[in-house]
């Protein structure tokens, strides 16, 4: 089954307690889902703390049968904590070629290939960045790449467009009073 790596993004940043409910829930115990958690008093450490953004979000590497399937999985179970929900999923443009192989039709393999023939303009993109060995590359890049020797690469994935879209919609009915009626209306479920 592949494995697909995304981030999700919540409604808040994890609390102590949070994080502690977090790490002794068993279905987060094989480490495919981490957090950030920030210090008590980041006062304390001005130039040690982590971006507020990235206490909002959990790095997410589930397997799954789509990338859609993994989405959902990590948001079902996110609920399992109390007060934390979903609300959203982004792909990163830095990615590993591994990462690249989910978002195309092609290997790893393929891409290790392909990254190994010419590089430079009209060939596969120079690594963007890297650290410890690992080389990240920029996914457009790579995506233009691809269209320009034929392959049908999307701009975004398909995938990660809905479980965006219905991770924002589901926030937005979080708590509010809409009748089942006018949510069938919109081609929505009624609970």
């Amino acid at each position: 089954m592949p494995e697909w790596s995304f981030t999700l993004r919540l409604n808040q940043a994890l609390t102590p307690e949070q994080a502690d409910a977090f790490d002794h829930c068993d279905v987060f115990a094989d480490g495919s889902v981490s957090y950030v958690l920030g210090p008590a008093a980041p006062e304390q450490y001005p130039l040690h703390h982590p971006d507020a953004s990235e206490l909002k979000e959990l790095s997410c590497d589930v397997e799954a049968p789509t990338l859609l399937d993994a989405v959902a999985q990590v948001a079902r179970d996110i609920r399992l904590i109390p007060g934390l929900r979903a609300v959203g999923v982004r792909h990163d443009d830095l990615v590993t070629l591994g990462e690249a192989a989910q978002r195309c039709a092609r290997s790893r393999q393929s891409l290790v290939q392909l990254s190994r023939g010419q590089r430079g303009p009209g060939g596969f993109p120079e690594p963007e960045a890297g650290t410890e060995g690992t080389a990240f590359y920029s996914w457009r890049k790579i995506a233009e790449f691809l269209r320009g020797i034929g392959d049908g690469i999307p701009p975004v994935s398909h995938d990660l467009i809905v479980a965006d879209h219905a991770l924002r919609l589901a926030d937005d009915l979080e708590g509010t009073d809409i009748p089942p009626g006018t949510l069938r209306s919109l081609g929505l479920p009624a609970a």
